[in-house]
């Protein structure tokens, strides 16, 4: 039987996942749900399901997310960021200003957690920073998750 999992799990899920495809090119998009039904034997459904939800919109949203990071990386090439990296940023940037009801401050914590566990020994202090600098051009509260009308589309 599947566990309960969190919304790291599903977080952690999905930044594995953009790492296999940005290490490949790209061209794992459609195999999206093969990977993730095999995180159904550990997970609940509801935590694929998030991780299915950030994928898609990580992948649908990539060259304004890409975009957002740049103008952050001021030191740094885009492309030579650590993979890793490049993809805990994705994912928190992506919901930062595509998911009302995860606060920023919050998809900004869970981004240095992940990247504490999965990337480099500075990779938590990397990514507070470039987020952080994301974070202070938002027009929306830091702390606060915003209402969300039932009926509006994820992105």
């Amino acid at each position: 039987m599947a566990g309960p999992g969190t919304r790291r799990d599903s977080r952690e899920t999905a930044v594995q996942f953009l790492f296999v495809r940005d290490m490949h090119g790209g061209a794992v998009d459609g195999d999206a749900n093969m990977v993730l039904d095999l995180r159904e034997v550990k997970f609940s459904k509801k935590v694929v399901q998030f991780a299915k939800d950030l994928i898609e919109g990580v992948i649908r949203n990539q060259d304004e997310l890409d975009n957002a990071i740049r103008t952050q990386a001021i030191n740094f090439t885009f492309e030579r960021l650590a993979t890793v990296d490049r993809n805990i940023l994705r994912v928190a940037v992506y919901e930062m200003l595509h998911s009302p009801e995860t606060p920023p401050v919050v998809a900004i914590n869970e981004a240095i957690e992940i990247a504490k566990k999965l990337g480099a020994e500075d990779s938590g202090k990397f990514v507070n920073g470039i987020l952080d600098g994301i974070r202070k051009q938002l027009t929306r509260p830091a702390r606060e998750s915003a209402p969300r009308n039932a009926d509006a589309p994820r992105d």
